[in-house]
């Protein structure tokens, strides 16, 4: 049995003679807040979109929570919660009928008027998708991932299009998932959102991890590596 929610060795990503991601090595703890941290084109996406199933990779070797997720196994799909950079919600749901619908899909779902109240978004109950500001459409999606009651949540990107005030809020409701016990990877351009919401921090470029750790470590030890990212 093992004892990490994700473990990746030696994970490589090629595109024809690209290699997007070149031999990433990573684990991350049951409970723990994890950050991939990187400008765009890092490689950030593509590692989680090979973690969550939705693309193969060309080499190494992923386990999360268990199963290899290129083998789309619905146990692993029931116990993990997803929030893409893009949302594909039908423009005419209501916020409560797609948090309803979702919540169909697992065994033991969060209760759906209390996950839309966790994100913030009671007073939109009503309203449809394409009624929503963008960073309402984000707590949107957030409320998608978070009603299937997941073990492991993986954000990506997940406060792109925020405001400061909603920003915040969500990172208040990714407290509340570590307070819960959950596992969280996360990926971010925003140094100042993996400080403040990451146990641990993967700096990525170019595919490469450049270097892991306690956020406050990497900025203290590591000062050779200079993280500007906007």
């Amino acid at each position: 049995m093992r004892s990490f929610a994700i473990e990746v060795t030696d994970l490589r990503k090629r595109y024809g003679s690209v290699e997007a991601v070149q031999g990433l090595s990573f684990a991350v703890q049951p409970g723990e807040v994890y950050g991939l941290l990187g400008p765009n084109g890092a490689g950030k996406t593509t590692t989680v979109e090979i973690l969550e199933g939705f693309r193969r990779r060309s080499g190494g070797e992923v386990w999360v929570l268990g199963h290899d997720p290129g083998r789309r196994d619905r146990r692993l799909q029931e116990r993990v919660g997803i929030v893409l950079q893009s949302s594909g919600l039908y423009p005419r749901v209501t916020v409560r009928e797609a948090v309803e619908h979702f919540a169909k899909a697992y065994p033991s779902p969060r209760d759906p008027a209390e996950t839309i109240a966790l994100v913030g978004l009671e007073e939109q109950g009503d309203a449809r998708a394409r009624e929503l500001s963008g960073g309402q459409r984000r707590r949107l999606d957030l409320a998608l991932a978070l009603v299937g009651d997941p073990e492991l949540v993986f954000l990506d990107e997940p406060t792109t299009g925020f405001d400061p005030a909603a920003r915040r809020a969500a990172w208040g409701v990714i407290d509340t998932l570590k307070d819960l016990g959950k596992t969280v990877l996360l990926t971010t351009h925003y140094l100042y959102e993996a400080q403040a919401l990451a146990d641990r921090v993967a700096i990525v470029k170019d595919g490469v991890i450049l270097a892991q750790g306690p956020p406050r470590e990497l900025m203290t030890s590591a000062p050779g590596y200079r993280v500007a990212y906007r």
